[in-house]
């Protein structure tokens, strides 16, 4: 974990996005959205799982379909997105950050095994967008995570602009749900 950096405040739910082949129903989503209750959750769906394929969406279209929902969600909610936390695992967390970075307002930023790069291909960084994030970010990652080690992370999420936690829990690109919720809800509620 680094030091202790400021976390989101007055947050009224949390927007969960799964990783690229997954859906909503992902065995770490679902566990956190019983881990965090009863702080409501809204675990969503990309476009391509609505239409039954695996291929992911471009992120254009991700990234519209998601922040449509945040938008509907928190009217339904009856608050302001920006008190709203939206994130996902790997795909899913990218796709959060490049909405956050394009200016949707949110709470906060968790990025679960983020892919910061393909598998074996460091030189392909999927970084650019990080500087315009300004909002406090928790990035929990597997020891061995092919995406990004825990050093490739550090060095990279430092382009963050908002507060950055980073915890480096025992596994890979997915790995066990306990230490990755422990993570989240400890930072969610100091």
């Amino acid at each position: 974990m680094t030091g202790t950096h400021p976390r989101p405040q007055d947050v009224a739910g949390v927007v969960l996005t799964p990783g690229a082949g997954a859906d909503r129903d992902h065995r770490t989503l679902v566990a956190l959205e019983a881990a965090l209750a009863p702080l409501p959750v809204l675990r969503l769906h990309f476009p391509n799982r609505e239409r039954g394929s695996r291929a992911p969406d471009r992120p254009e279209v991700a990234v519209a379909h998601l922040r449509e929902r945040v938008e509907a969600w928190a009217d339904e909610l009856g608050v302001p997105a920006a008190r709203l936390v939206l994130g996902g695992r790997s795909f899913g967390g990218r796709m959060s950050s490049l909405a956050v970075a394009q200016g949707q307002p949110a709470a906060g930023l968790l990025l679960l095994s983020y892919p910061l790069h393909p598998p074996g291909r460091p030189e392909t960084l999927r970084t650019a967008h990080l500087p315009e994030i300004g909002v406090p970010v928790l990035a929990v990652s597997g020891a061995r995570d092919p995406f990004g080690t825990p050093d490739e992370l550090a060095q990279h999420l430092a382009a963050v602009a908002g507060p950055l936690e980073l915890v480096v829990v025992p596994g890979d690109h997915s790995p066990a749900d306990p230490p990755v919720v422990a993570a989240v809800t400890a930072w969610l509620r100091p």
